[in-house]
């Protein structure tokens, strides 16, 4: 007794086939006979928040303007994963409306898991750059209960790289730019980690597996939009009938056309620029930041470091600089005189984050 709508079901199909999620293995994580986990968020907002059984997807609740936002920009979310495949971004799977009678409609979105596989992560944390706020209270010792934390829980702490730190920090900066022009703050900087086993440290791949790896992770000509051939961004597709995404697949009027790659991204966020405005193409393929993936499951978001796996991505991107935002920022300035909260503008967002993953890493 209820009704379902999908939107921009051909777009995400393809986005779900570049990730390497076969639409068996997707439909048999959301319709599981098994029940949904109730993800409880310490988040402000109203949301409902659900994990499949397998911990691979999250569907969260949007109201329409969110909605509406993500829809409207969709061509160039799209693209930029496109330019940028090993994009920090959250991978949107699927949106969709639900209708049952004689109560509200609710929309929800689909979501890869940042965090999976979740079986031996230690801590969690939820980083907007920020103090205000920004302390939770950890779980007793010995709890089952899974408390995500938050920026002044993780002080004193960093995130351990070695060389892959450089890949973070610039990666971290194309993505916050990218939001920056679509004028939106107040996103989140998703963080996780986990003990490497002593087998997982200073692994001597074979060269059989550095070709996969390279393959998939370097190749320059790919696309992590196509609509027939099962791949992962950085593979190219051995299947000649399949063919790009195109904008008249998904039947949406989409509002932006311009491109938001750069040719070269500074140690700073460069000025405002509307998501409309014509930007060079990427000049080489060093600018496209890309680095060998780890045979996981879910790849784009780990990196491994020395001692730790971590696991990385960016959520939470809706939230316009509205008006009411800028009476928001306006009114906690006047209540936290001298000390730094969410609600700035998106430029400034922008830069406090990347000076945070600056800062938090080594």
């Amino acid at each position: 007794e209820f009704s379902l709508e999908t939107f921009a079901g051909p777009v995400f199909a393809s986005l779900r086939g570049s990730l390497g999620i076969t639409e068996e293995e997707y439909q048999q994580s959301l319709c599981s006979e098994n029940c949904y986990l109730q993800f409880i968020s310490n988040s402000k907002s109203k949301a409902d928040f659900f994990l499949t059984n397998d911990k691979r997807f999250f569907l969260k609740t949007q109201n329409k303007r969110e909605i509406k936002f993500l829809l409207a920009n969709l061509k160039i979310y799209i693209k930029h994963l496109k330019n940028y495949p090993h994009s920090l971004l959250v991978k949107f799977l699927g949106v969709h409306k639900i209708r049952i009678p004689g109560s509200r409609k609710k929309y929800f979105i689909v979501m890869q898991s940042v965090f999976y596989p979740d079986d031996r992560i230690n801590a969690r944390y939820d980083i907007k750059g920020c103090e205000v706020s920004r302390w939770t209270e950890p779980a007793p010792e010995g709890s089952q209960i899974i408390v995500v934390l938050k920026d002044l829980n993780f002080e004193g702490q960093f995130i351990s790289l070695e060389h892959q730190r450089s890949w973070l920090v610039q990666q971290v900066e194309i993505d916050t730019n990218f939001l920056q022009r679509l004028n939106v703050l107040d996103y989140s900087f998703l963080l996780a980690y986990q003990p490497l086993h002593q087998d997982e440290r200073n692994q001597s791949l074979s060269f059989a597996s550095l070709i996969v790896r390279t393959k998939r992770s370097v190749n320059p000509g790919s696309s992590p939009v196509y609509t027939s051939v099962v791949g992962v961004p950085g593979a190219v597709p051995d299947d000649d009938a399949s063919r790009p995404f195109s904008e008249s697949d998904s039947g949406l009027k989409l509002s932006h056309d311009g491109d938001t790659t750069g040719s070269s991204f500074s140690p700073t966020c460069p000025e405002h620029v509307g998501p409309g405005a014509d930007t060079p193409e990427i000049p080489d393929f060093k600018t496209q930041n890309r680095r060998l993936l780890p045979n996981l499951k879910n790849p784009l978001h780990v990196i491994d470091g020395p001692e730790q796996r971590y696991f990385i991505g960016i959520i939470d991107i809706f939230t316009v600089y509205s008006f009411k935002k800028r009476l928001e920022h306006l009114w906690k300035s006047l209540r936290h005189p001298g000390r730094s909260f969410s609600t700035v503008s998106p430029d400034a967002y922008c830069l406090r984050l990347c000076q945070w993953v600056q800062d938090h890493t080594k």
